[in-house]
């Protein structure tokens, strides 16, 4: 790989641009709004916003949903998860594992599922 196309891919993974793509084609696809160039710039300025803490990041899921994806994988009803079912949830939303800080033997309830993710 030449030293060029290196550097793209680390400024890329670096500003987790992949990251982002993918999530606002995710919105796009879960709203199909009539005028996708428009909610696309609407969901960058709330993105913006929202690391100011001005305003709302644009979630995908809502709190029902994520209720629901919680339950799933909490199958036995025990109230927390483990930290590998915690990165898979992440994956299967296309979401970064990278900065997951859990330890293997530590438990995972709804209410910190809700607020991470």
């Amino acid at each position: 790989m030449a030293a060029g196309e290196q550097e793209g891919r680390e400024y890329l993974r670096r500003h987790r641009i992949p990251e982002l793509l993918h999530r606002l084609g995710a919105l796009l696809l879960y709203h199909r709004p009539e005028r996708p160039r428009e909610f696309l710039i609407q969901a960058l300025e709330r993105v913006k916003a929202g690391k100011r803490a001005e305003g709302e990041y644009p979630y995908l899921m809502d709190e029902a949903n994520l209720v629901a994806m919680f339950q799933l994988l909490d199958v036995l009803g025990q109230g927390h998860i483990t930290p590998g079912q915690y990165r898979e949830a992440l994956k299967t939303l296309g979401l970064s594992t990278e900065d997951v800080q859990f330890g293997e033997d530590e438990i995972i309830t709804l209410d910190v599922f809700k607020e991470e993710v």
